[in-house]
């Protein structure tokens, strides 16, 4: 595959990926964000298993609890995306959960103990002056409880991209994918049976809303981005997560009429100039985003 199309394939991914957010708002209107959830990926996994089901014959045991550990991580972002995101704007959403790509590099020089390149603090303050502009209320500023989920949930996402960058070194990245999205399911199945009273979709359009969740933001992400990174940089590929806060907040501007205000518009552009700061530095960059769980 040329770059180009390969660049082709890897927006229209990470595009497709962020109508997510659009539909899943949708969809909670009539269900409960665990509930949904366990749909999504029990249908996502079941799919995948008839695709790829041969991988799955001669598991190891190791490989079932890598598979496990991440799903665990992506039940943990999930979760708390789809709490917030019942309580914000879905271009709010986006937004604060994808400063996870600045958070990375901040936890992993943490983790070696050494102190962060130049361009990883520049970008770090400048995206929290933009998280700061994002939670600017009338009165002041005001971190709801749903935007305080959608910052979670990005420390989540960074903490699930590293424990992927590691776990993916040790087995076959599609079979942990195929496993993780598995143990999703199952996690939110079971948190739902707990706390919630799961019922399934009523409605053509609630099935269709399910069924699209599971094909093009799971399966179709989960299969064709690595077949589009082979021939893209991790650095240059860091460039396209802007795509997803963008196409979210028009998105959720033309079908959900939100209307964010100057604050938010400028807080979500100094998120984007922290995302396009970090990749000055070369990133341990999401390895998340192969599993196409989000």
């Amino acid at each position: 595959m040329k770059p180009k199309h390969a660049e082709a394939l890897l927006a229209a991914v990470i595009i497709a990926r962020s109508t997510s957010l659009l539909l899943s708002k949708l969809s909670m209107r009539s269900l409960e964000p665990l509930n949904l959830m366990a749909l999504r990926f029990l249908l996502a996994f079941f799919l995948m298993v008839l695709l790829f089901g041969k991988r799955l014959r001669h598991l190891r045991p190791a490989t079932v609890l890598r598979g496990l550990a991440l799903g665990g991580a992506f039940f943990a972002v999930m979760g708390a995306e789809l709490l917030g995101l019942r309580a914000t704007d879905s271009s709010t959403t986006s937004f604060l959960e994808n400063t996870a790509v600045v958070w990375v590099p901040l936890f992993e020089a943490a983790r070696h103990r050494r102190s962060p390149g130049g361009s990883t603090l520049l970008s770090a303050a400048v995206t929290l002056t933009g998280v700061a502009l994002l939670t600017l209320g009338r009165g002041g500023f005001h971190l709801s409880g749903g935007m305080g989920l959608c910052l979670l949930a990005s420390l989540f996402y960074a903490c699930a991209i590293l424990l992927t960058a590691r776990l993916s070194r040790q087995d076959d990245p599609l079979t942990l994918g195929i496993l993780q999205v598995g143990f999703l399911g199952l996690l939110s199945l079971a948190a739902s049976l707990l706390f919630e009273s799961p019922h399934l979709p009523r409605s053509g359009g609630e099935w269709g809303s399910i069924l699209y969740l599971a094909v093009v933001c799971s399966c179709f992400g989960f299969t064709l981005q690595p077949v589009a990174q082979r021939c893209v940089s991790a650095q240059r590929a860091s460039l396209f997560c802007a795509l997803n806060p963008l196409s979210a907040s028009l998105l959720g501007m033309v079908f959900l009429h939100e209307q964010p205000g100057l604050g938010s518009l400028a807080g979500g552009l100094l998120i984007l100039l922290g995302i396009r700061l970090q990749t000055l530095d070369r990133l341990p960059l999401p390895h998340l985003r192969r599993t196409g769980a989000l």
